[in-house]
């Protein structure tokens, strides 16, 4: 019995070498690119917000001051009863760049921020909308051109990277940690031709693809989705291109309590059901085989503890150490390319972290309420 442990504990190690050895090698081993055109074509930036108004602050002087030929930025106000609304008409004539909606209508049949992201959709002067959030802060005056700077007539898509703020505590780690390891499961797969989401704090795509897709109107009413929902339906094996530049990223704050990050997972998680068939599987499998390796160790441990057999311990080792080693190799280029996001000596207790998560998030969403739907 003792020996058939180690052959299905293998069997699991062994998928997942397989990712980390042909899809998040394609990260690890990026190179840097820009598609440098003699008049790059102009962006519209969308950013989404309700009740903001200390963020707006703080990011429509970055967003105003970026450095791109032509480029607009609408603020989509939804409903903000904070003093956005005054905020913006007494400074809106200060910026250049900045064109404030304001909107006062919901419906039931769509979501608001959707309905919000439509609206700026419709109103873009330029044939490029890159996504933003209110919260987020570029991290460069480059972020427009960085991002621009990947689309291609072939390419439709650009996904970017937007890491979380670094603050002491247990759970801005683990928010950083499943920043990251997402981060290398969505662009790794995007560079195998298996696109399936991005994140809705940095991407871009054209706004005729946008419209040619009917936007998200089969998807109007989920909350959530704006992002990876919409590119699991049109992304295809070569529309899309990612950019990893530092002058892409898009740092955003992150939650401050474990509650408001928990009704956060669950909403992202509610999203993932609509994904297609195969993007479930290949995630699926990915995070099953990672939760199945922890524990037929764990068991295979206590066994070959309990027995006092050295031999048999050893082969578990060199079975564990195996992906270990490969595992820490990879992501420690990879975490240097995305800012370091990560302290590179806690990759160990971040696997040990999500083989926890997989188990106790799912017990969690199945047992708990539906919550409230708030998109922000």
């Amino acid at each position: 019995m003792t020996d058939s442990l180690l052959y299905v504990l293998c069997a699991f190690v062994l998928i997942q070498l397989f990712y980390y050895l042909f899809i998040f090698t394609r990260l690890a081993f990026y190179g840097k690119s820009r598609n440098y055109e003699s008049r790059p074509p102009g962006v519209t930036v969308l950013v989404c917000a309700w009740n903001e108004r200390e963020n707006l602050i703080e990011l429509l002087p970055l967003l105003d001051a970026q450095e791109y030929p032509e480029f607009e930025v609408i603020l989509l106000d939804d409903r903000s009863d904070d003093g956005s609304e005054d905020y913006m008409r007494e400074n809106i004539h200060s910026w250049k760049h900045i064109r404030y909606i304001r909107i006062n209508d919901e419906f039931s049949h769509v979501t608001p921020k959707k309905y919000a992201l439509t609206v700026g959709m419709k109103q873009a002067k330029y044939p490029l909308a890159l996504m933003t959030d209110a919260d987020c802060r570029p991290d460069s005056l480059h972020w427009i051109t960085s991002m621009a700077s990947q689309i291609t007539e072939q390419q439709d898509i650009v996904i970017g990277f937007s890491p979380y703020e670094k603050y002491p505590g247990l759970l801005n780690w683990f928010i950083r940690c499943e920043t990251f390891y997402t981060a290398v499961q969505y662009l790794s797969f995007s560079l195998a031709g298996l696109t399936y989401m991005g994140v809705g704090r940095n991407i871009l795509y054209k706004t005729e693809l946008f419209f040619a897709n009917k936007g998200f109107y089969r998807h109007r009413h989920i909350m959530g989705g704006d992002d990876d929902i919409f590119l699991n339906e049109v992304a295809t094996s070569n529309n899309t291109a990612i950019s990893i530049e530092p002058e892409s990223f898009v740092y955003s704050k992150p939650k401050t309590s474990w509650s408001t990050w928990l009704r956060q997972k669950r909403r992202h998680l509610a999203v993932s059901q609509f994904y297609r068939k195969r993007n479930k599987v290949m995630l699926g499998i990915l995070s099953f085989s990672h939760m199945v390796i922890w524990l037929l160790g764990l068991v295979a441990l206590g066994f070959g503890i309990f027995n006092h057999d050295i031999f048999y311990l050893q082969e578990l080792g060199v079975i564990i150490g195996t992906r270990w080693i490969i595992q820490w190799i990879l992501f420690f280029i990879i975490n240097r390319k995305l800012d370091r996001t990560v302290e590179w000596f806690s990759f160990p207790l971040m696997d040990f972290a999500f083989f926890i998560y997989y188990i106790f998030f799912g017990l969690f969403v199945m047992t708990r309420r539906k919550p409230r739907t708030s998109w922000n």
